[in-house]
């Protein structure tokens, strides 16, 4: 079971849990950035099933347990846009909270009712994010026994998430895993993320906003390395472990996003140079200056590395965009590129 299916790191889960012949069904409730375009590729195969259900309705979901039996739970459901947190925190709260509570209620049902094999080879991979670690300085890195400090809702109820699936596993024995990523790039991205935001934005000649003077720093890793590295936790990874996910790619976003004006300079030289776009808006309120995450225990212990270098990876991903404007016409009809997060209505 893969919740979150349709959206953008939880389908490039399942198409490559799909692809390697592995039977799965897809939860998501689709919300604005679930999207059943971005499982196209599985529609037709006989290993994939998708349910449209809400993880915080728990018959739905106790539903999908009795049905399906899965050996295994990949938990990607949640709100994950910082700004959205900031403008409606009540929602992700009750996502990412409750809903987890209650994904982990039903998993424990479902665990104690498998017979002793199976029961055995179950396992709940909460998937979460570096940002419940707070910021770092300029130097150091997030590891497996950085204490949290949350500053965002967002990344308060993901922190919140963790805890609990910690404590099923403590209380209840449940099988469990946690996941912490850095930031995800690639493929089928809902337009409000950065690097779409900024790639759509270049393309109809808008301007491209960068927070406070763009100095925040984040660590990037693609997408297909992420589903790759969950796919090694589940498989490999030591019950009631946490294992950090990064590839070693820390830029400023800044920097970031002058490359990716120069990659698209390069594909697009008539609008070039794409750079006088560059527009400096109001800063996020409480973000984070710094984020770095040092994978070497899931590097160490079950042996993944990332095969995507940045420098491949960005310019495979406006490749991509550039190849499915049809997609990204679809994908954003609910969004136009709006500044969330406003600081002014914050305050």
């Amino acid at each position: 079971m893969v919740t979150g299916g349709a959206g953008f790191i939880g389908s490039a889960l399942v198409r490559a849990l799909v692809a390697d012949g592995e039977r799965v069904v897809t939860v998501d409730k689709l919300t604005y950035a679930g999207n059943l375009d971005n499982l196209a590729p599985v529609a037709g195969s006989n290993h994939h099933v998708f349910v449209r259900a809400d993880i915080c309705d728990r018959e739905a979901m106790a539903a999908v347990f009795r049905e399906h039996s899965p050996t295994a739970v990949y938990h990607l459901a949640a709100e994950t846009h910082v700004d959205r947190s900031i403008d409606a925190p009540r929602a992700f709260v009750h996502t990412n909270v409750v809903g987890t509570a209650t994904l982990l209620e039903l998993a424990l049902e479902h665990w104690r009712g498998l017979d002793a094999g199976d029961r055995a080879r179950f396992r709940f991979l909460q998937v979460s994010t570096d940002e419940v670690y707070g910021e770092l300085g300029a130097t150091g890195y997030f590891s497996e026994v950085t204490p949290y400090r949350p500053s965002s809702p967002y990344s308060a109820s993901k922190a919140g998430a963790d805890h609990l699936a910690r404590a099923w596993q403590r209380t209840y024995g449940l099988p469990i895993l946690v996941s912490n990523c850095s930031n995800n790039y690639g493929p089928y991205q809902f337009p409000e993320k950065l690097i779409p935001l900024v790639v759509l934005n270049a393309l109809a000649e808008k301007p491209l906003p960068v927070y406070g003077q763009g100095a925040n720093i984040r660590d990037w890793l693609h997408v297909e390395d992420h589903a790759a590295a969950l796919r090694r936790i589940v498989a490999k990874g030591r019950i009631g472990e946490t294992y950090l996910i990064g590839a070693r790619a820390e830029r400023r976003n800044l920097d970031m996003v002058e490359t990716l004006c120069r990659l698209l300079d390069e594909r697009r030289p008539a609008t070039a140079p794409h750079a006088r776009l560059i527009r400096f808006v109001t800063d996020r309120p409480g973000h984070d200056r710094r984020y770095a995450i040092d994978p070497s225990k899931i590097e160490r212990e079950l042996d993944w590395r990332p095969r995507y270098d940045l420098a491949r990876g960005l310019a495979m991903t406006i490749d991509w965009y550039l190849a499915n404007g049809d997609w990204c016409l679809r994908a954003s009809a609910s969004y136009r590129q709006e500044r969330l997060g406003n600081p002014v209505a914050a305050a």
